[in-house]
């Protein structure tokens, strides 16, 4: 009588379950590898967009330096008034976390809003003469010269599209006044995007009371 080959049989059905077991092992680590690329993948693209949003603000957003003016007393600047824009495609600037950088070349100041020094609109003596340059050196404050859609007050001076608004500094708090041929340099420099510029010499003799500086 032949006796049957279970030695052999039992032997293929182990490789057979050893096979299964590789393979579902397999299965599994493709799984969690797989998971693990997802999620990756998936933080990179949320980085890669809140980056692209912030280089994108970085970029369009920022303050044009349309013009600066000062008026004289005596023999020195005693009030500057610097007027700002956003620049075309700027997104809303917010004033309140505004700072600006001034310099003469001796005396170095940063200034932020004093929203106690607001003004809705300039004097119709003058820009001048208004109460917006009662001012400490570390200080600027605001009259708003173009507002079409009101977004612009004390207690949110924000510009934006078309706005313009004047920065008032007092040159006498900051810097003893300015005298003739004095370089002032400096920065008006918003929360977000790119700085306005200010560079300028002061006339060589102050004959009329009010000059255009840059």
């Amino acid at each position: 009588m032949i006796k049957p080959k279970v030695g052999k049989r039992a032997k293929v059905g182990a490789i057979g379950i050893g096979a299964m077991i590789v393979f579902i092992a397999m299965v599994l680590v493709a799984g969690i590898a797989a998971s693990v690329l997802i999620q990756t993948s998936s933080k990179l693209q949320r980085q890669a967009m809140t980056t692209g949003q912030e280089t994108i603000g970085e970029v369009s957003t920022g303050l044009k330096v349309y013009a600066v003016e000062g008026h004289v007393s005596g023999t020195t600047i005693d009030k500057m008034a610097i007027i700002v824009t956003p620049r075309a495609g700027s997104g809303p600037i917010d004033l309140n976390t505004a700072i600006i950088q001034l310099s003469n070349s001796t005396i170095k100041c940063i200034m932020s809003l004093d929203t106690a020094n607001f003004q809705t609109s300039p004097a119709a003596t003058g820009l001048f003469n208004t109460s917006a340059f009662s001012l400490n050196a570390d200080k600027f404050g605001v009259i708003v010269l173009e507002d079409e859609d009101g977004s612009c007050t004390s207690s949110t001076p924000v510009i934006n599209k078309g706005d313009k608004v004047a920065l008032t500094i007092n040159a006498t708090a900051a810097f003893g006044g300015l005298s003739p041929r004095t370089y002032v340099w400096g920065t008006i420099m918003p929360e977000q995007g790119a700085p306005g510029i200010i560079s300028f010499t002061t006339p060589a003799t102050y004959v009329y009371d009010v000059y255009q500086l840059q």
